[in-house]
């Protein structure tokens, strides 16, 4: 049994969860894929079920090896009603390429248990199907946090409370690379910001806006100034920490005859450090207390943490580029860049060291309407096929003096400590 034989099976996985895309936390069908494909290829697999869709597998179990390595991949689609193929009545769709991430994990899992070739690891190779990692539908998941079902918006963070990973010694993460490539091409050592979410609720004094403005405290002019501050703020940022901010309005009660006494204005932070992420909240949140003194309001401040920064752990990477200087199937590599776009593997990453390895083989934005494989070859059996590459370099050679590990109180305090700033 090889990569080739499997592909036309491995595809036919990958399509029917492209075609069923389910949001965090609800991906129900493409779990009973994934467990139905597991057990079908190994009768006497155990699945640890976890995060309502979560699962947890271990190839090769009692083996007393002493690293344990996750090969990670997630559930979830997006939320984008318009992309091409998306669920008429949920708006999901898979246009980040998750769906693509599953079906690899099936390929490297049915070829390392059917060849036996995951018995000449030197470390126990676990595969871990994690829900939610996409920030989104957030009122859905206002609701699991009220019943007590979850504690994190995000997957990986859930799953790290509940456990999962407490075995776990080092993180593999799969991942679509956000561009089109003419050649077959793999990405390494690719840094995520870190976000967390602010909300600026602006409270006036409303009064009737024809006949007695001049008493009034407008609260939508404390936002407009708000944003004016923000704006004028940019050019003190570092270009180095690739800031995003983004100022929306989320609520309000303004008509045009009443001058409005509140207005909810939220922005996510982006940035690619912690440390950063603090400095410029502060920043924002003294532009927000200002803009609102000014003008004779006041301001509520809400923060909520999103994920960490996730800083690709150089060691491990080092295997990932070996396996492509001795692969002759993919053509080019991309090192050492930085991207804006954040995932929960920065979470996990504190705890354990982690890497991606991002892949091509699509056309389109990535999270766009016209996102999908183009080269489902490269993605299912050739890619796949480096993968294993990559955990061959891997076995024997691992040093733990060059890993880490961190426990879960480590981390919630961390996160308790900016959400509180």
């Amino acid at each position: 049994m090889n990569f080739k034989t499997q592909y036309e099976e491995i595809l036919h996985i990958a399509r029917t969860i492209f075609d069923n895309p389910e949001l965090g936390y609800k991906e129900h069908k493409t779990k009973e894929t994934v467990a139905s494909f597991l057990r079908k290829v190994n009768p006497e697999v155990q699945i640890e079920e976890f995060s309502t869709t979560g699962m947890k597998t271990v190839l090769g179990e009692g083996k007393g090896k002493g690293l344990n390595v996750a090969f990670i991949a997630e559930l979830d689609a997006v939320y984008a009603p318009t992309h091409w193929h998306a669920d008429k009545e949920t708006g999901a769709a898979h246009n980040c390429g998750h769906y693509t991430q599953v079906a690899i994990a099936l390929a490297l899992y049915k070829v390392l248990y059917e060849t036996k070739r995951y018995e000449s690891f030197d470390f126990t190779l676990t595969f871990i199907f994690v829900p939610a990692e996409e920030y989104l539908d957030l009122a859905y998941r206002d609701e699991l946090l009220k019943q007590d079902m979850i504690t994190y918006y995000g997957g990986k963070p859930e799953a790290m409370k509940l456990g999962v990973f407490d075995d776990i010694d080092i993180g593999i993460c799969v991942h679509a690379i956000g561009n089109e490539f003419e050649r077959r091409t793999i990405e390494v050592n690719c840094n995520l910001a870190g976000f967390l979410y602010k909300k600026y609720t602006f409270k006036g004094k409303a009064t009737h806006a024809g006949f007695d403005p001049f008493s009034a405290h407008n609260a939508y002019s404390m936002s407009t100034l708000f944003n004016t501050a923000v704006g004028l703020s940019r050019q003190q940022l570092k270009d180095s920490e690739m800031v995003r901010i983004n100022p929306i309005v989320m609520g309000t009660d303004m008509s045009t005859n009443v001058i409005p006494n509140w207005i909810t204005v939220g922005t996510d932070l982006r940035t690619q450090t912690v440390e950063y992420m603090q400095e410029v909240a502060c920043r924002l949140d003294d532009a927000a207390r200002g803009s609102a003194l000014a003008l004779q309001g006041e301001v509520e401040v809400d923060t909520q943490m999103g994920y960490l920064p996730f800083v690709q752990d150089r060691y491990l990477s080092e295997f990932a580029i070996q396996a492509f200087h001795e692969n002759d199937e993919i053509a080019d590599i991309w090192n050492n860049n930085a991207i804006s776009a954040a995932g929960d593997i920065g979470d996990l990453s504190y705890m354990i060291p982690c890497i991606q390895i991002g892949h091509s083989g699509f056309t389109g934005t990535i999270h766009g309407d016209d996102f999908k494989d183009v080269d489902p070859e490269y993605l299912f059996e050739i890619f796949p096929r480096y993968l294993l590459q990559v955990l061959e370099q891997m076995s024997g050679k691992l040093d733990k003096n060059k890993l880490y590990k961190r426990s879960y109180e480590q981390y919630a305090q961390l996160i308790q400590s900016i959400a509180s700033n």
